[in-house]
């Protein structure tokens, strides 16, 4: 069951930690808001939702967009309307303090941390194409520690992501890196809906 686990963590922490969408939201509310805890909201979010899909992944539910290919596309358009909508928010968006209208609201982090969670192809990809895969390996104890290092990564993740946000919101007295940070994630929000256009097309 050890190997299992560490099999498990070894694998969600390469899938997670590069700066996706996911963790580029996470990390810009821990920035923005004026408290790490005012961010907990989005982080919990994401958190749950990747135990919804690790578990669905794992108990091997997502053949049904494998199998479904029209599911898949209705997934990818709206992923892709979401990115566009999020990249635009937060280039519009102004650090608190210097005018503009302050970090957003706990039920606006609830849906955009929803919809980077759930509508992003590449999340459903990674969670059902790698974590699911590898789960056959396990049956059992085994299986459920494989899942369930799985599940802690996600969590712990997106914690220290926040905690990380809310340091640099501690330095950065004059809200300039806020500034650039916030033009980075929506830039490179962006380009990842444009990519993903560029592959439906």
């Amino acid at each position: 069951m050890t190997e299992a686990f560490i099999h498990g963590f070894l694998l969600s922490a390469g899938l997670i930690l590069p700066l996706g969408v996911q963790n580029l939201f996470i990390f810009n509310q821990g920035v923005t808001q004026p408290s790490v805890y005012k961010a907990f909201p989005a982080v919990l979010t994401a958190a749950v939702c990747d135990t919804f899909l690790i578990l669905l992944a794992v108990l091997g539910t997502a053949f049904l967009v494998e199998q479904f290919e029209w599911l898949h596309n209705v997934i990818y358009i709206a992923g892709i309307v979401f990115l566009l909508y999020i990249a635009w928010a937060i280039w519009r968006e102004e650090p608190q303090g210097d005018g503009g209208n302050g970090p957003i609201t706990a039920k606006k982090q609830i849906v955009f941390a929803l919809s980077v969670s759930l509508l992003n192809p590449h999340a459903f990809l990674d969670t059902f194409g790698v974590i699911g895969t590898n789960s056959l390996l396990y049956d059992g104890d085994a299986l459920w520690m494989f899942t369930l290092a799985a599940i802690l990564v996600s969590w712990l993740y997106f914690f220290l992501l926040a905690f990380a946000g809310g340091f640099i919101r501690r330095i950065d007295k004059d809200y300039r890196f806020r500034k650039l940070i916030n033009k980075i994630s929506a830039a490179t929000i962006f380009g990842i809906a444009v990519y993903m256009i560029l592959q439906l097309i």
